[in-house]
Protein backbone atom coordinates (compact mmCIF):
# COMPACT_ATOMS: atom_id res chain seq x y z
CA UNK A 1 0.00 0.00 0.00
CA UNK A 2 2.85 2.05 0.53
CA UNK A 3 4.28 1.61 -2.92
CA UNK A 4 1.84 3.74 -4.94
CA UNK A 5 2.77 7.30 -3.62
CA UNK A 6 6.24 6.37 -4.30
CA UNK A 7 5.21 6.08 -7.76
CA UNK A 8 3.12 8.84 -8.36
CA UNK A 9 5.94 10.80 -7.01
CA UNK A 10 8.32 9.28 -9.25
CA UNK A 11 5.76 9.94 -12.54
CA UNK A 12 5.85 13.42 -11.22
CA UNK A 13 9.70 13.60 -11.34
CA UNK A 14 10.03 12.01 -15.05
CA UNK A 15 7.52 14.85 -15.77
CA UNK A 16 9.34 17.81 -14.20
CA UNK A 17 12.71 16.47 -15.79
CA UNK A 18 10.71 15.99 -19.42
CA UNK A 19 9.36 19.99 -19.30
CA UNK A 20 13.04 21.09 -18.24
CA UNK A 21 14.25 19.53 -20.90
CA UNK A 22 11.97 20.26 -23.73
CA UNK A 23 11.57 23.64 -22.82
CA UNK A 24 8.33 23.79 -22.06
CA UNK A 25 7.79 26.72 -19.05
CA UNK A 26 4.63 26.48 -16.58
CA UNK A 27 3.42 24.91 -13.64
CA UNK A 28 0.00 24.89 -14.68
CA UNK A 29 -2.65 21.43 -14.95
CA UNK A 30 -2.83 22.18 -18.61
CA UNK A 31 1.03 21.88 -19.13
CA UNK A 32 0.98 18.75 -16.72
CA UNK A 33 -1.80 17.21 -18.60
CA UNK A 34 -0.27 18.05 -21.97
CA UNK A 35 3.28 16.30 -20.97
CA UNK A 36 1.72 13.45 -20.34
CA UNK A 37 0.23 12.51 -23.33
CA UNK A 38 3.46 14.18 -24.99
CA UNK A 39 4.42 11.02 -23.05
CA UNK A 40 2.26 8.69 -23.85
CA UNK A 41 2.16 9.25 -27.72
CA UNK A 42 6.21 9.81 -28.26
CA UNK A 43 7.45 5.85 -28.49
CA UNK A 44 4.68 5.12 -30.82
CA UNK A 45 4.51 5.46 -34.87
CA UNK A 46 1.29 6.77 -35.03
CA UNK A 47 0.76 10.24 -36.83
CA UNK A 48 -0.17 12.97 -34.18
CA UNK A 49 -2.53 16.18 -34.72
CA UNK A 50 -1.21 19.17 -32.79
CA UNK A 51 -4.70 21.54 -32.54
CA UNK A 52 -3.45 25.22 -31.09
CA UNK A 53 -3.83 28.87 -31.97
CA UNK A 54 -0.99 30.88 -33.59
CA UNK A 55 1.79 31.71 -30.89
CA UNK A 56 0.95 29.04 -28.31
CA UNK A 57 4.24 26.76 -29.13
CA UNK A 58 3.45 24.04 -31.55
CA UNK A 59 6.90 23.22 -33.24
CA UNK A 60 8.28 22.76 -28.92
CA UNK A 61 5.77 20.48 -28.91
CA UNK A 62 6.52 18.08 -31.96
CA UNK A 63 10.40 18.42 -31.32
CA UNK A 64 9.52 17.35 -28.06
CA UNK A 65 7.61 14.13 -29.41
CA UNK A 66 10.63 13.41 -31.74
CA UNK A 67 12.85 13.51 -28.70
CA UNK A 68 11.45 11.45 -26.87
CA UNK A 69 10.69 8.74 -29.70
CA UNK A 70 12.89 6.01 -31.04
CA UNK A 71 13.89 8.33 -34.09
CA UNK A 72 15.24 10.51 -31.97
CA UNK A 73 18.91 10.58 -33.54
CA UNK A 74 17.27 10.84 -37.31
CA UNK A 75 16.64 13.99 -38.84
CA UNK A 76 13.68 15.97 -37.76
CA UNK A 77 12.05 18.15 -40.54
CA UNK A 78 9.88 21.39 -40.16
CA UNK A 79 7.71 22.49 -43.04
CA UNK A 80 5.15 25.10 -42.69
CA UNK A 81 2.64 24.31 -46.02
CA UNK A 82 1.31 27.97 -45.62
CA UNK A 83 4.36 29.67 -46.24
CA UNK A 84 4.85 27.58 -49.29
CA UNK A 85 2.78 29.02 -53.09
CA UNK A 86 0.46 26.68 -54.12
CA UNK A 87 2.20 25.89 -57.50
CA UNK A 88 5.33 24.71 -55.94
CA UNK A 89 3.92 22.91 -52.93
CA UNK A 90 4.17 19.20 -54.42
CA UNK A 91 7.53 19.36 -55.52
CA UNK A 92 8.76 20.96 -52.26
CA UNK A 93 7.39 18.31 -49.72
CA UNK A 94 7.70 15.07 -52.46
CA UNK A 95 10.64 16.19 -54.96
CA UNK A 96 10.60 16.85 -58.38
CA UNK A 97 13.02 14.68 -61.03
CA UNK A 98 14.98 16.69 -63.84
CA UNK A 99 12.87 18.31 -66.60
CA UNK A 100 9.41 17.96 -64.27
CA UNK A 101 8.86 21.95 -65.25
CA UNK A 102 10.79 24.50 -66.54
CA UNK A 103 13.58 25.28 -64.19
CA UNK A 104 14.31 21.74 -63.00
CA UNK A 105 17.78 21.55 -64.30
CA UNK A 106 18.16 18.36 -61.59
CA UNK A 107 16.15 15.93 -59.42
CA UNK A 108 15.32 16.91 -55.72
CA UNK A 109 14.57 15.53 -52.92
CA UNK A 110 11.12 16.86 -50.93
CA UNK A 111 11.17 17.04 -47.52
CA UNK A 112 9.27 13.53 -47.24
CA UNK A 113 12.47 12.17 -48.28
CA UNK A 114 14.91 14.31 -46.35
CA UNK A 115 13.41 13.20 -43.05
CA UNK A 116 13.67 9.58 -43.83
CA UNK A 117 13.80 7.74 -40.72
CA UNK A 118 12.85 10.88 -38.73
CA UNK A 119 9.85 13.11 -38.01
CA UNK A 120 8.48 16.15 -40.07
CA UNK A 121 6.27 18.72 -38.94
CA UNK A 122 4.28 20.02 -41.06
CA UNK A 123 2.58 22.95 -39.61
CA UNK A 124 -0.66 24.58 -41.01
CA UNK A 125 -1.44 21.34 -42.63
CA UNK A 126 -5.00 22.93 -42.78
CA UNK A 127 -3.18 25.03 -45.67
CA UNK A 128 -2.55 22.29 -47.97
CA UNK A 129 -4.15 22.47 -51.30
CA UNK A 130 -6.39 19.83 -51.72
CA UNK A 131 -4.22 17.67 -54.72
CA UNK A 132 -1.41 17.98 -52.40
CA UNK A 133 -3.47 16.48 -49.72
CA UNK A 134 -4.52 13.68 -52.03
CA UNK A 135 -0.18 12.55 -51.95
CA UNK A 136 0.22 13.10 -48.46
CA UNK A 137 -2.58 11.20 -47.88
CA UNK A 138 -0.89 7.88 -49.60
CA UNK A 139 2.32 8.43 -48.22
CA UNK A 140 0.34 7.94 -44.74
CA UNK A 141 -1.01 5.23 -45.91
CA UNK A 142 1.31 3.53 -48.04
CA UNK A 143 4.53 5.28 -46.79
CA UNK A 144 4.81 5.54 -50.51
CA UNK A 145 5.08 8.41 -53.33
CA UNK A 146 6.16 9.54 -56.37
CA UNK A 147 8.04 12.52 -57.13
CA UNK A 148 6.60 15.39 -59.30
CA UNK A 149 7.65 14.16 -63.19
CA UNK A 150 8.38 10.69 -62.00
CA UNK A 151 6.61 7.53 -62.61
CA UNK A 152 8.48 5.32 -60.09
CA UNK A 153 7.33 4.53 -56.62
CA UNK A 154 9.29 5.68 -53.75
CA UNK A 155 9.10 4.15 -49.62
CA UNK A 156 9.90 6.55 -47.06
CA UNK A 157 9.93 5.65 -43.23
CA UNK A 158 8.05 8.49 -41.73
CA UNK A 159 6.80 9.75 -38.68
CA UNK A 160 4.43 12.81 -39.35
CA UNK A 161 3.36 15.04 -36.70
CA UNK A 162 0.89 17.98 -38.11
CA UNK A 163 -0.50 20.96 -36.75
CA UNK A 164 -3.51 23.88 -37.46
CA UNK A 165 -4.82 26.51 -36.35
CA UNK A 166 -7.93 25.75 -38.05
CA UNK A 167 -11.00 24.07 -37.22
CA UNK A 168 -10.49 21.54 -39.92
CA UNK A 169 -13.98 20.08 -39.36
CA UNK A 170 -15.38 22.83 -40.88
CA UNK A 171 -12.77 23.01 -43.39
CA UNK A 172 -14.02 19.36 -44.54
CA UNK A 173 -17.62 20.53 -44.55
CA UNK A 174 -16.84 23.59 -46.86
CA UNK A 175 -14.55 21.13 -48.99
CA UNK A 176 -11.55 22.85 -48.22
CA UNK A 177 -9.83 19.25 -46.57
CA UNK A 178 -10.44 15.91 -47.60
CA UNK A 179 -12.12 13.79 -44.95
CA UNK A 180 -10.85 10.81 -44.83
CA UNK A 181 -6.81 12.64 -44.38
CA UNK A 182 -8.57 14.13 -41.65
CA UNK A 183 -9.52 10.47 -40.40
CA UNK A 184 -6.32 9.35 -40.30
CA UNK A 185 -4.56 12.56 -38.56
CA UNK A 186 -6.97 13.21 -36.52
CA UNK A 187 -6.61 9.66 -34.48
CA UNK A 188 -4.42 11.26 -31.84
CA UNK A 189 -5.22 15.00 -31.08
CA UNK A 190 -2.93 16.48 -28.76
CA UNK A 191 -4.43 20.09 -27.87
CA UNK A 192 -1.92 22.92 -26.64
CA UNK A 193 -3.89 25.55 -24.27
CA UNK A 194 -3.74 29.62 -25.44
CA UNK A 195 -2.43 31.50 -22.79
CA UNK A 196 -5.20 33.48 -21.64
CA UNK A 197 -6.28 29.30 -20.18
CA UNK A 198 -3.09 29.31 -17.77
CA UNK A 199 -2.64 32.82 -16.87
CA UNK A 200 -0.59 31.03 -13.72
CA UNK A 201 2.46 30.48 -16.06
CA UNK A 202 2.21 33.87 -16.50
CA UNK A 203 5.43 35.00 -14.38
CA UNK A 204 7.35 32.21 -15.08
CA UNK A 205 7.46 33.05 -18.31
CA UNK A 206 7.66 36.84 -17.89
CA UNK A 207 10.96 35.64 -16.07
CA UNK A 208 12.53 33.10 -18.86
CA UNK A 209 12.18 36.20 -21.42
CA UNK A 210 13.19 38.71 -19.52
CA UNK A 211 16.77 36.69 -18.54
CA UNK A 212 17.06 35.51 -21.96
CA UNK A 213 16.43 38.94 -23.71
CA UNK A 214 18.68 40.84 -21.28
CA UNK A 215 21.14 38.21 -21.78
CA UNK A 216 21.38 38.18 -25.74
CA UNK A 217 21.34 42.08 -26.05
CA UNK A 218 23.37 42.59 -23.03
CA UNK A 219 20.72 44.85 -21.54
CA UNK A 220 20.34 45.91 -17.68
CA UNK A 221 16.79 45.94 -16.57
CA UNK A 222 15.39 46.57 -13.02
CA UNK A 223 12.75 44.31 -13.40
CA UNK A 224 8.61 44.41 -12.81
CA UNK A 225 6.82 45.10 -9.67
CA UNK A 226 4.00 42.15 -8.52
CA UNK A 227 1.46 44.52 -9.49
CA UNK A 228 2.94 44.73 -13.24
CA UNK A 229 2.89 41.08 -13.30
CA UNK A 230 -0.56 40.85 -11.78
CA UNK A 231 -1.63 43.31 -14.85
CA UNK A 232 -0.19 40.96 -17.52
CA UNK A 233 -2.10 38.09 -16.02
CA UNK A 234 -5.36 40.31 -16.23
CA UNK A 235 -4.83 40.49 -20.01
CA UNK A 236 -6.35 37.95 -22.45
CA UNK A 237 -3.26 37.49 -25.09
CA UNK A 238 -4.87 36.71 -28.45
CA UNK A 239 -1.43 36.15 -29.50
CA UNK A 240 -0.54 33.45 -26.89
CA UNK A 241 2.98 33.29 -25.47
CA UNK A 242 4.53 34.41 -28.33
CA UNK A 243 2.69 38.08 -27.92
CA UNK A 244 4.15 38.41 -24.73
CA UNK A 245 7.10 37.74 -25.46
CA UNK A 246 7.03 40.24 -27.51
CA UNK A 247 5.38 42.40 -25.24
CA UNK A 248 7.80 41.45 -22.50
CA UNK A 249 10.53 42.13 -24.86
CA UNK A 250 9.35 46.29 -25.82
CA UNK A 251 8.75 46.39 -22.57
CA UNK A 252 12.36 46.22 -21.95
CA UNK A 253 13.57 48.49 -24.67
CA UNK A 254 11.36 51.48 -23.88
CA UNK A 255 11.36 51.16 -19.96
CA UNK A 256 14.87 50.86 -19.35
CA UNK A 257 16.57 52.40 -16.48
CA UNK A 258 13.57 52.15 -14.47
CA UNK A 259 11.29 49.26 -12.44
CA UNK A 260 8.45 48.47 -14.27
CA UNK A 261 4.98 48.69 -12.55
CA UNK A 262 1.69 48.21 -13.24
CA UNK A 263 0.56 51.36 -14.23
CA UNK A 264 3.52 51.61 -17.41
CA UNK A 265 2.59 47.99 -17.89
CA UNK A 266 -1.21 48.98 -18.45
CA UNK A 267 -0.46 52.23 -20.63
CA UNK A 268 1.01 49.57 -23.02
CA UNK A 269 -1.62 47.14 -23.09
CA UNK A 270 -3.92 47.15 -25.15
CA UNK A 271 -8.02 47.18 -24.04
CA UNK A 272 -10.19 44.46 -25.38
CA UNK A 273 -12.47 47.07 -27.25
CA UNK A 274 -9.89 48.29 -29.14
CA UNK A 275 -7.56 45.67 -30.12
CA UNK A 276 -7.30 44.36 -33.60
CA UNK A 277 -5.10 41.14 -34.38
CA UNK A 278 -4.09 42.58 -37.74
CA UNK A 279 -1.85 45.39 -36.35
CA UNK A 280 1.21 44.96 -34.44
CA UNK A 281 0.52 47.63 -32.10
CA UNK A 282 -3.24 48.77 -30.05
CA UNK A 283 -5.54 50.76 -32.14
CA UNK A 284 -6.77 54.14 -30.32
CA UNK A 285 -3.78 55.38 -28.97
CA UNK A 286 -2.40 58.72 -29.30
CA UNK A 287 -0.33 58.93 -32.33
CA UNK A 288 2.94 59.50 -30.69
CA UNK A 289 2.81 56.40 -28.58
CA UNK A 290 2.05 54.34 -31.46
CA UNK A 291 4.24 55.45 -33.15
CA UNK A 292 7.12 54.89 -30.74
CA UNK A 293 6.31 51.46 -30.27
CA UNK A 294 6.81 51.24 -34.10
CA UNK A 295 10.15 52.70 -33.88
CA UNK A 296 11.69 50.46 -31.22
CA UNK A 297 10.22 47.60 -32.12
CA UNK A 298 12.06 48.51 -35.79
CA UNK A 299 14.96 49.16 -33.67
CA UNK A 300 15.04 45.57 -32.23
CA UNK A 301 14.31 44.18 -35.87
CA UNK A 302 17.11 46.99 -36.85
CA UNK A 303 19.62 45.35 -34.63
CA UNK A 304 19.31 41.71 -35.20
CA UNK A 305 19.70 42.55 -38.98
CA UNK A 306 22.54 44.22 -38.39
CA UNK A 307 23.94 41.45 -36.57
CA UNK A 308 23.22 38.78 -38.74
CA UNK A 309 25.00 40.62 -41.91
CA UNK A 310 27.88 41.30 -39.62
CA UNK A 311 28.31 37.56 -39.30
CA UNK A 312 27.62 36.69 -42.82
CA UNK A 313 30.22 39.38 -44.07
CA UNK A 314 33.12 39.70 -41.68
CA UNK A 315 36.03 38.41 -43.21
CA UNK A 316 35.08 39.71 -46.68
CA UNK A 317 35.71 43.26 -47.21
CA UNK A 318 36.60 44.41 -43.16
CA UNK A 319 38.21 43.55 -40.62
CA UNK A 320 36.88 42.64 -37.25
CA UNK A 321 34.19 44.72 -36.07
CA UNK A 322 33.24 45.85 -32.23
CA UNK A 323 30.52 44.41 -30.60
CA UNK A 324 27.17 46.28 -30.68
CA UNK A 325 26.99 48.36 -27.72
CA UNK A 326 24.53 47.01 -24.63
CA UNK A 327 20.81 47.35 -26.22
CA UNK A 328 21.74 46.58 -29.27
CA UNK A 329 22.60 50.05 -30.67
CA UNK A 330 25.84 50.16 -33.31
CA UNK A 331 28.41 52.38 -32.72
CA UNK A 332 29.57 54.90 -34.75
CA UNK A 333 32.33 53.49 -35.65
CA UNK A 334 31.70 49.85 -35.92
CA UNK A 335 34.00 48.79 -39.21
CA UNK A 336 37.74 49.64 -37.61
CA UNK A 337 40.98 49.23 -39.06
CA UNK A 338 39.84 48.94 -43.14
CA UNK A 339 43.02 49.46 -45.34
CA UNK A 340 42.98 50.71 -48.65
CA UNK A 341 44.40 46.82 -49.54
CA UNK A 342 41.03 45.45 -48.21
CA UNK A 343 38.48 47.28 -49.60
CA UNK A 344 40.12 49.09 -52.83
CA UNK A 345 37.84 51.32 -53.98
CA UNK A 346 34.45 51.81 -52.78
CA UNK A 347 32.79 52.49 -55.99
CA UNK A 348 34.16 49.20 -57.85
CA UNK A 349 34.76 46.54 -55.03
CA UNK A 350 31.70 47.38 -52.61
CA UNK A 351 28.51 45.67 -54.01
CA UNK A 352 25.02 47.33 -53.69
CA UNK A 353 22.80 45.70 -51.09
CA UNK A 354 20.55 43.95 -53.76
CA UNK A 355 23.72 42.47 -55.37
CA UNK A 356 25.16 41.53 -52.01
CA UNK A 357 21.99 40.23 -50.84
CA UNK A 358 21.16 37.81 -53.90
CA UNK A 359 24.87 36.81 -53.68
CA UNK A 360 24.39 35.48 -50.40
CA UNK A 361 21.06 34.11 -50.74
CA UNK A 362 22.89 31.46 -53.85
CA UNK A 363 25.95 30.76 -51.26
CA UNK A 364 23.25 29.50 -48.57
CA UNK A 365 21.08 27.91 -50.83
CA UNK A 366 24.77 26.13 -52.60
CA UNK A 367 26.08 25.66 -48.54
CA UNK A 368 22.64 23.74 -48.24
CA UNK A 369 22.13 21.61 -51.62
CA UNK A 370 18.90 23.59 -52.38
CA UNK A 371 17.25 23.29 -48.94
CA UNK A 372 15.18 25.97 -48.77
CA UNK A 373 14.38 25.50 -44.97
CA UNK A 374 18.24 25.11 -43.71
CA UNK A 375 19.12 28.04 -46.25
CA UNK A 376 16.53 30.50 -44.60
CA UNK A 377 17.32 29.49 -41.34
CA UNK A 378 20.71 30.03 -42.29
CA UNK A 379 19.83 33.44 -43.48
CA UNK A 380 17.54 34.14 -40.44
CA UNK A 381 14.66 34.81 -42.80
CA UNK A 382 11.35 33.41 -43.18
CA UNK A 383 10.58 30.28 -45.82
CA UNK A 384 7.63 32.95 -48.13
CA UNK A 385 11.17 35.24 -48.23
CA UNK A 386 13.07 33.25 -49.20
CA UNK A 387 10.85 31.76 -52.05
CA UNK A 388 9.81 35.52 -52.78
CA UNK A 389 13.75 36.63 -53.30
CA UNK A 390 14.41 33.29 -55.36
CA UNK A 391 11.90 34.53 -57.78
CA UNK A 392 12.74 37.61 -58.09
CA UNK A 393 16.27 36.91 -58.25
CA UNK A 394 15.80 34.06 -60.87
CA UNK A 395 18.03 31.81 -59.38
CA UNK A 396 18.24 28.01 -60.11
CA UNK A 397 16.78 26.31 -57.14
Amino acid sequence: MNALPGKVNGAQDDLHTLRDEIGLVGDSPEIWQMLETIQQVAPTNIPVLILGESGTGKELVANAIHRLSPRADKPFVVVNAGAIPEGIIESELFGHEKGAFTGAIGSRKGYFEQADGGTLFLDEVGDMPLPAQVKFLRLLEGKDFIRVGGSSNRNVDVRVVAATNKDLREAVEHGRFREDLFFRLNAIRLRIPSLRDRLQDVPALVKKFVNDFCRENRIEFEGMSEGAIRALQDYHWPGNVRELRNFVEMLIVIERGRRVDENVVRQHLPRRSEYDRRLPVPLNRRSEEVEREFIYRALIDLKNEIAQLRELIVGRYVSPMRRLKPGGFVETDVVQDVSADEVGNEEEDMESIEGMQKRLIYEALQRTNGNRRKAAKILKISERTLYRKIKEYNLPF
